[in-house]
């Protein structure tokens, strides 16, 4: 995904606290919105950000769908006043997620299933070979 250009400037704070991330939009390649971020997932040893947890479709949050999204894909653009993504509407169809219905919960611990993720998303793993 692009960053912001030299010079470019999105606060004069380069931190924003993890509360002001959730609830914002995410834009697709066009600049229409598709959906927003629900939470984070941190990674504990190296303390990096790698997946965003994102709501799509639904109305007043309600019936939307979650899906996990690596974070590399998605870069600021204040332009918009959110991230934007070059994922489509169209490539959520079907894309894999942590959530488990029978546990009602997500399986954080399941390498596999990350594995499956980032292919999906043709994505590098964030914890190496």
């Amino acid at each position: 995904m692009a960053t912001l250009a030299a010079g470019q400037s999105v606060s004069p704070n380069p931190m924003i606290d993890s509360d002001r991330v959730e609830g914002t939009k995410v834009y697709d390649p066009k600049g229409s919105k598709i959906g927003t971020i629900d939470r984070l997932m941190i990674e504990k040893v190296s303390g990096k950000v790698v997946y965003a947890v994102m709501t799509f479709g639904g109305f007043l949050g309600l019936g939307g769908e979650t899906h996990t999204i690596p974070w590399a894909k998605l870069s600021y653009d204040p332009s918009l006043g959110g991230y934007r993504t070059d994922i489509t509407e169209e490539e959520l169809t079907g894309a894999p997620d942590f959530y488990r219905e029978e546990d009602r919960d997500y399986s954080w611990s399941d390498r596999e299933r990350e594995r499956e993720l980032h292919d999906y998303w043709r994505m590098p793993y964030y914890w190496g070979m």
